[in-house]
């Protein structure tokens, strides 16, 4: 237990993950608003390599490889869970060529050379996380980023009003008590992680579906 409430371990969020499988998916009805606003200004159409915390499914790569990215470009995706990263490559079998997804422990680096990297994608990750796993994230995501790099990041937020105000703290509700039935995730507000001298806040901004209001940022890695 943490000051937040309970955090998930990377053992128990790869056995929820690897339980979920392919129903992650549904979670779309509320996610794509927020994914859809990372890429308006994540310019992806301009990156030559990119990598995925998280892949989940592949369903986010998929978009990636087969819209937005040049034909030149080439994607990693890592994940803690093997049965997302079954699912995964499976998805990218088309571009087998230019895409990876590998299974990583949590502690472990990318396993990519420091700033090789142009894009740093993470969607609904940063909410699972404890602070110190955070932490780590946003080091090996600047580690990775070349200077100038963006980080493209999506995930629950607290509600600023409303019914996404009420959701959001019903969410948190259900995280502090049993956290696996909201597969360990909780609203947090990423953009209030990042070091200011490391990162440069190129914009933020809370969607909301369905009552679900999801923080969508982007930021440049500073030199």
């Amino acid at each position: 237990m943490t000051a937040l409430g309970f955090d998930l371990t990377p053992g128990q969020a790869r056995t929820v993950y690897d339980r979920i499988g392919r129903a992650q998916d549904w979670q779309r009805f509320y996610e794509d608003a927020a994914t859809t606003e990372l890429v308006a200004h994540a310019a992806f159409g301009d990156a030559q390599a990119v990598v995925e915390l998280g892949c989940g499914t592949g369903r986010f790569a998929i978009r990636l490889l087969g819209e937005l990215l040049p034909a030149t470009a080439t994607y990693l995706g890592v994940d803690v869970s093997p049965r997302m990263v079954t699912l995964a490559t499976e998805r990218l079998a088309p571009w087998s060529d230019r895409a990876t997804v590998e299974l990583a422990a949590a502690e472990e680096r990318v396993p990519m050379p420091d700033e090789s990297a142009d894009r740093v994608v993470s969607n609904y990750v940063f909410d699972l996380l404890s602070p110190e796993a955070t932490t780590s994230a946003l080091d090996e995501a600047h580690r990775v980023l070349a200077p100038g790099g963006l980080l493209c990041a999506a995930g629950l937020t607290p509600g600023e009003g409303g019914l996404a105000h009420l959701v959001s703290r019903a969410w948190k509700s259900v995280w502090m008590r049993a956290p696996v039935l909201v597969g360990g995730c909780r609203p947090i507000r990423v953009a209030d992680r990042l070091d200011p001298a490391r990162w440069e806040l190129r914009n933020r901004r809370v969607v909301v579906a369905w009552g679900i209001a999801s923080e969508a940022l982007i930021a440049a890695r500073r030199a």
